[in-house]
């Protein structure tokens, strides 16, 4: 007999391709209550009901507001990101805009400045090295070539705790890129590249950037014949240093004209942003003679360059399409420090606090809410899937609805959707977010039904005891494209 997870994902695979596949030609026989179809299947995979949190609310046409089990708190995994956008884009505003500036205490000598770089950070969610060259690349416009001086960086932007709690992967890889951690001082990412090339001179290990701090010790053993590996099989273990720098040891077998990479996150914010600066600036033909410290602004500094992010519009369309838990981070502190006030502890408690008061003045009760870092990669965030609805409702009344929503996966389309509901009617039809932990599965958003009424959808499952594939979801979304305007039942029995 096969292991029972395994039927309950062959299950969930088969009924949707059946599911889908019902023609949607005449609506003029309704196919039951989309409610009673969730539970339905629901029962056949063998998924508790009390695993199971549901709300679906008819927003322009007919249909009445459908909920199961709704008020139950529940861990929404990355569906938590639609909190942090859509509350960034009220509280911050949709054209707020993060800048990152170079001050000096110094003075220019010809094309030397002697003094101090001060790097000043505003908390931006992406500083790319792109962005960051540009901002040096002005400065050699100026006609400065030669830095004597220190290079301090401030990252007083964020009140952070000295410590707060690190999520729990399990212990696959600490060190990979959607555990980046939230700081002031975040470029690039926190990111390295690193590759591995087998050719006939040897196996070639490098990384991009190429930072001092990072050292790369290869020990990877070529072969003449074999299929390319993933790069996950290799062994890639990193040491650390007492002064930051880290030793990356790369094992393994590499077959001839084969390459592997990966991206890590290895040095610490600060470090890693200010050698990047650094390597930019020789990379440009200039030259840097100082130390590298954490610091703050002095007074009586010149300002030198600025650099500018693109709009929160833009964050938060890439925080939504692509689930990016690093910019979602980042955002939620920055709404705390842009209304931090007189006895918030730091910026996570602001944020908190502001979103919270935010929640209540939209109508949305906040009992049972739990919030952690915006981002959904936590085991502690709880919302309920009533509340979800409702702030979904504020959304679609919100003169940033366009906004919002065309920040969100498109169904079958692009984003963390893309790959799924394929080869069905639904593609297009629905923007919704995903979310994905150990133990959970969610999606929340728009979808339309077949009689083009648009819904405010939310299903989340929190299951330990099995596998809880994103199929069962795809197929109570694809429900509600069939049967979703055909409700007959009453209010009270919709409650249930």
């Amino acid at each position: 007999m096969l292991p029972r997870r395994l039927l309950f994902a062959g299950w969930c695979a088969l009924s949707l391709i059946a599911l889908v596949t019902v023609p949607l030609t005449s609506l003029a026989e309704p196919v039951g209550h989309w409610r009673e179809q969730v539970l339905a299947a629901a029962d056949q995979a063998g998924l508790p009901r009390s695993a199971l949190s549901v709300a679906a609310v008819p927003l322009d046409g007919p249909g009445r507001a459908q909920y199961f089990n709704a008020d139950a708190p529940f861990s929404p995994a990355s569906t938590m990101k639609l909190v942090t956008t859509y509350a960034a884009l009220e509280l911050l505003g949709p054209t707020f805009r993060w800048h990152t500036r170079l001050y000096t205490d110094g003075t220019r000598e010809g094309d030397t400045l002697r003094g101090n770089v001060y790097f000043v950070s505003g908390g931006d969610p992406k500083l790319t090295e792109e962005r960051l060259w540009s901002m040096l690349r002005e400065l050699r416009a100026q006609g400065i070539a030669h830095i004597h001086g220190d290079l301090v960086l401030d990252d007083s932007y964020f009140y952070l705790p000295a410590t707060w709690p690190l999520f729990d992967d399990d212990g696959d890889n600490p060190y990979a890129p959607y555990l980046v951690e939230p700081d002031a001082m975040l470029s690039n990412f926190n990111l390295h590249h690193v590759r591995a090339s087998a050719g006939p001179d040897g196996i070639r290990l490098w990384a991009t950037p190429a930072l001092p701090s990072l050292v790369l010790d290869n020990q990877l053993v070529p072969a003449d014949t074999g299929r390319c590996p993933a790069a996950r099989s290799l062994g890639w273990s990193p040491l650390r240093q007492a002064d930051g720098q880290v030793t990356l040891t790369v094992t393994g077998t590499l077959p001839s004209g084969c390459e592997v990479g990966r991206y890590l996150s290895l040095l610490s914010p600060d470090l890693y942003t200010g050698e990047l600066l650094r390597a930019l600036w020789q990379g440009i033909g200039g030259t840097w003679r100082g130390g590298q410290r954490r610091g703050v602004l002095a007074a009586g500094t010149t300002l030198l360059a600025t650099s500018s992010s693109p709009d929160v519009v833009s964050v938060v369309r890439d925080i939504n399409k692509y689930s990016n838990n690093p910019m979602a981070r980042q955002l939620y502190l920055t709404i705390g420090a842009q209304h931090r006030v007189a006895g918030d502890v730091n910026d996570f408690a602001a944020t908190e606090r502001a979103v919270r008061e935010w929640l209540v003045r939209k109508g949305v009760d906040v009992d049972g809410l739990v919030l952690d870092n915006g981002s959904g990669l936590s085991r502690i965030e709880r919302i309920s899937a009533r509340q979800l609805a409702g702030m979904l409702e504020q959304v679609w009344r919100s003169p940033f609805a366009a906004e919002m929503i065309a920040s969100m996966p498109l169904v079958a389309m692009d984003g963390t959707m893309r790959s799924r509901l394929r080869n069905t009617d639904m593609a297009g039809e629905g923007h919704i977010k995903t979310g994905s932990l150990r133990d959970v599965r969610a999606i929340a958003g728009f979808a339309r039904d077949a009689r083009q009424t648009t819904w405010a959808v939310v299903m989340l499952i929190n299951y330990s005891d099995g596998m809880v594939p994103g199929a069962l979801l795809d197929k109570m979304l694809a429900a509600l494209r069939v049967s979703g305007a055909a409700v007959t039942v009453s209010a009270r029995e919709s409650e249930r």
